[in-house]
Formats: C-alpha cells, sequence, structure tokens
C-alpha cells in the first residue's frame, strides 16, 4: 500500500517561513506527478506546487517567487519550502502522488498564517 504522510504545517506570522515535507513509502520517482494541493476555507482545492517527470517544477501564480518545491530521492521525500507567507496561504496542504496506474492522497497537515 503506497502511503503518503506529510508534516512541518503550523502557525506562523505573515511574512515568516515554514517547510512542509511529504514522505512517500516508496520512491517518488515511481511517480509521473507529486506536489501539494491547497484546501482553504471556502475555496476549492488548488494544486500550489509539483514536480513532474524530468523535474519539471510547476506553481500556482499567486505562490512563485515565495514557494519552492524540491525532491530527496535518497528519502523518498517531498519538500515545499514556503516564504513571505501571507494569510491568504492558510489552509490544509495534502500531498499527491499520480502514476500510471493509481494515485494517492496524504492526510493533510494545517498551516495557518496570521496578519
Amino acid at each position: 500500500q503506497v502511503q503518503l504522510v506529510e508534516s512541518g504545517g503550523g502557525l506562523v506570522q505573515a511574512g515568516g517561513s515554514l517547510r512542509l515535507s511529504c514522505a512517500a513509502s516508496i520512491s517518488t520517482l515511481s511517480f509521473n506527478l507529486i506536489g501539494w494541493y491547497r484546501q482553504a476555507p471556502g475555496k476549492e482545492r488548488e494544486l500550489v506546487a509539483a514536480i513532474m517527470s524530468g523535474g519539471i517544477t510547476n506553481y500556482t501564480d499567486s505562490v512563485k517567487g515565495r514557494f519552492t518545491i524540491s525532491r530527496d530521492n535518497a528519502k523518498n521525500t517531498v519538500l515545499l519550502q514556503m516564504n513571505s507567507l501571507k494569510p491568504e496561504d492558510t489552509g490544509v496542504y495534502l500531498c499527491y502522488a499520480r502514476s500510471r496506474w493509481y494515485d494517492r492522497w496524504g492526510q493533510g497537515t494545517q498551516v495557518t498564517v496570521s496578519s
């Protein structure tokens, strides 16, 4: 059973930083896409950042220049470094991974940015 486990969420003031970690039970290279979604209250779930096959990264416009997604292949982990956080970044951040045959979600980690 492929599992994704997130960690690193918390409460931070606006302008601060957090680093999220998503640990996979198999090599992250097994997925053609792995990344982070955000679920904010009253809003649709949105893809925040992702790494695709070949190492191509993609970010939603609102986080470009502030968030960086990276992959540690040795630890089967995907990291999301979040800098210059804003109150609108608040939400549950969920790790998502997709292979050719299936996709998986993590349980989510709460990020709260206070103004």
